[in-house]
This record gives structure tokens, C-alpha cells and sequence, in this order.
């Protein structure tokens, strides 16, 4: 483990470290436009969601070496108002165009390819290519430092949500497939969230779980199963009852999987953890819960 005080860090390696480990950080594509009304167009991914009621989004724009600021920046600062584009995997070469240091006053629209599209309740344009377009008022700009290349948090609240309707599912939720988003890495390395790189934890706050505290030392001490494992195990709101362990005992289904096992997990606890695994890779909680409660009552 390397351990650092940012002060000891150059300049570089203090934004390579922080932006190579705090990622995949989402994309804001902010539009404005300057007090001529000249658009400017730039990727930040300084960049989150910050409160739903009311919808706050928060970026950050550094200055550059030079101290100067950047077009977004002064247009902020002068109108008060920008949108914030979201960028996904169709639009995200082009947008890496937009991100090049043109001079103030070259549209980055054009550069990049985009289609302007006017917005109803602020000035500066929408990115038609964009998914999610939030139409957005500017509450405060907050310097951080008075340093080249400090950065100035613009905490913005939308007026306006504008969603393609092709992300939308079903049950009229976005889904994460149809929206394919793109996050921001370390140097010039990109993160795409879809395909096998998405997976769903589902554990509702609401729902209070046993804990890790709450499982038996040899899962806890397991050879086999790993944190994630445990994690599963761990995750339900209770282990399975009496009667719910009486009546798998009594199937034909635990008959057939404790038979695969043996005394000699008495001693061997991971051919028992293995089978366990088994289950819980294919996200079958109850069932590991119930198999390993039903081989400990057994043997």
C-alpha cells in the first residue's frame, strides 16, 4: 500500500492519481452560451448528481496553467443558465473533439458534428445526440482556489428534463442497456456500462439484513467462498425457519443434493461450501441457506 500527503505530489501526479482511481465518473456536456450569444460546447467529468428534490447537478471547470479561465466558466458566470448534456456510447468520439482547447468563439457544435437543438426555458442549446438533456439555471459558481488550474464548482439546478424515449423499459424506468452510457477513466481510457460489464445488486435499504455478524464462523472463516459469496448469504432479512427447513428435509429435491455429500464435511468444510457456491452462483440464496442448513442439521 502507497500512502501520500497531496502536498508531496506534483501537480500531475495528484490529478492522475485521483482521476485514475475515483472512476468511471459520468460525463456532464455542458452547453452555454457567451453574453453575445456565441455557443460553447464542453465535456467535464468533474461531474455527479447531488439532490433529486430539488434536482441539483454539480460540475467542476478548472482554470488553465496560464491561470485564464475557460469559455464555460466566463459564460456561467456572465448568463446564469447552461445545459447539461449526458453522453453516451454512440456520441462519445465526437464528443472527445469538443473536449480539444479551441479558441473562445470556434462553436464546438460544429467541430464535434452535433445538432443544436433549442431549449424552452433557458438560452444556451441542447445536443440533440445527447439521451438526457437537463435544462439548467446556475445557483452558484464557488472558486477553490485562486491557483492555475483550480477548480470552480458550478452547482446548477434543473429546470427542465428532456429523455429520448427509445431509453425508457417497460415499467417506465431507464434502462441501463438502451441508454448506454459512457464514464470517464484515468489518462485517455473510457468505461462503456453495458453488456457484461453491468450486473444488479439488489439489496432495498428498507429491508434490514442479518450482517455479516449474524453468519456462522465457518462460512465466515470459509477456504472456498469468497466476500461477494458471503455478501449474498449475509444480504437476506432471515435464514430459513423450522418448518421451512423441516419441509426441504423432507423433499425429494434435499434428498438428492444431500446425498452428494458425506459425513467427511465434518471435518472437510469446503466440500460443503463448494456446494453451497454452486448455489449461489446461479443467485439461488434460499436454496445455498437452505442445503448448508439442511447438511449441518444432517451431519
Amino acid at each position: 500500500m502507497r500512502t501520500f500527503t497531496p502536498e508531496e505530489l506534483t501537480p500531475r501526479q495528484r490529478h492522475h492519481y485521483i482521476l485514475g482511481s475515483i472512476n468511471p465518473r459520468p460525463i456532464c456536456f455542458a452547453s452555454t452560451l457567451d453574453k453575445e450569444g456565441k455557443p460553447n460546447l464542453a465535456p467535464y467529468s468533474f461531474f455527479n448528481v447531488f439532490s433529486s428534490t430539488p434536482p441539483i447537478l454539480i460540475f467542476s471547470v478548472n482554470t488553465r496553467r496560464d491561470g485564464s479561465n475557460k469559455d464555460t466558466l466566463n459564460n456561467v458566470k456572465e448568463t446564469g443558465e447552461l445545459v447539461i448534456n449526458l453522453v453516451n456510447y454512440p456520441m462519445a468520439r465526437q464528443m472527445a473533439i469538443c473536449g480539444v482547447e479551441y479558441d473562445t468563439g470556434i462553436n464546438e457544435f460544429e467541430k464535434g458534428g452535433f445538432t443544436p437543438v433549442p431549449s424552452e426555458k433557458v438560452k444556451p442549446f441542447r445536443v440533440k445526440e445527447s439521451p438526457v438533456q437537463f435544462e439548467c439555471k446556475v445557483l452558484e459558481v464557488k472558486a477553490l482556489s485562486d491557483k492555475p488550474g483550480a477548480a470552480n464548482l458550478i452547482i446548477a439546478q434543473a429546470l427542465l428534463i428532456h429523455a429520448n424515449e427509445d431509453i425508457f423499459a417497460e415499467d417506465d424506468t431507464i434502462d441501463p442497456r438502451k441508454i448506454d452510457m459512457v464514464g470517464r477513466l484515468g489518462n485517455f481510457n473510457y468505461s462503456r456500462a453495458n453488456g457484461e460489464s453491468l450486473f444488479a445488486i439488489k439489496q432495498p435499504p428498507a429491508e434490514i439484513a442479518i450482517g455479516f455478524d449474524n453468519l456462522p464462523d465457518d462460512l465466515k472463516g470459509s477456504k472456498v467462498l469468497t466476500g461477494h459469496h458471503l455478501a449474498m448469504m449475509a444480504g437476506v432479512t432471515g435464514t430459513p425457519s423450522e418448518e421451512e427447513l423441516d419441509d426441504y428435509l423432507n423433499s425429494e429435491e434435499a434428498a438428492e443434493e444431500i446425498k452428494e455429500l458425506h459425513p467427511e464435511i465434518k471435518d472437510d468444510k469446503n466440500i460443503l461450501h463448494e456446494k453451497v457456491k454452486d448455489f449461489l452462483n446461479k443467485g439461488e440464496v434460499r436454496q445455498a441457506w437452505l442445503l448448508y442448513l439442511a447438511a449441518r442439521h444432517k451431519f
